[in-house]
Order: C-alpha cells, then structure tokens, then sequence
C-alpha cells in the first residue's frame, strides 16, 4: 500500500512542479529538490518493477497520473466557498518540500529493502 501512495505523491509532485514551473520564478533549490525527486522516482520504479507486474504498474502509473492531472487542474480553476477560494495554487506549491522529503524517505526505505 505504501508503494501506490509513493506512485501518487510521485506523480503528484510532478504534476505540482510543472504548474510551478510555468507560474513561479525558477531557482536553484527547485532544481535541487527536482533531482531529489528524480533519483527517489528511479528507486521507485525499480523497486515497483522488481516486486509487482510491470503490466501492473503500467496501469497503475496512468491512472495516478490522469487523478493527479485532474487534481492540479481543479485546484487551478479554483474551488470556491461564499467568494473566497478555497485551496489556492500558491498553498499547493508550499508543499512541495514536504513532498520532496516525504518521496525521498519512501524512496530510501525501499532502497533499503532492495539490498
């Protein structure tokens, strides 16, 4: 269970990271946490590959990325109570270290696992 939740937050942050890239300005500790979360993406997969079907995972992947597309846009077009937004974009990209520390220990514990 905790391999599809790290598959989610994986896709997630990228979906995240991508919005912020065309709305934020670019600086190097981004960069930094962009290669974090790359490196802890392969360990990831490989991990994924090695312990579940890759047929599996496949479908799997696509369906967390088309929920986690879904997820950005709405947070995008706004969710709106009496006037007042309810989650704005900017409160979604304060998450991204905590993503990219809560991806990079998922990422460490199954590398842990695989040697």
């Amino acid at each position: 269970m905790l391999f599809y939740l790290s598959l989610f937050l994986l896709f997630l942050y990228f979906k995240i990271a991508r919005v912020h890239k065309k709305e934020e300005k670019f600086t190097k500790i981004i960069l930094v946490q962009h290669i974090a979360v790359a490196v802890s993406a392969s360990i990831i997969y490989l991990y994924g590959f090695t312990h579940f079907s890759s047929l599996a995972l496949l479908i799997v992947s696509f369906l967390f990325f088309i929920i986690a597309a879904l997820i950005i846009t709405t947070v995008q077009l706004g969710i709106f109570i009496d006037g007042k937004p309810l989650l704005g974009i900017n409160k979604v990209f304060k998450t991204i270290p905590l993503l990219t520390i809560l991806i990079s220990a998922i990422a460490v514990t199954y590398l842990g696992q695989m040697v």
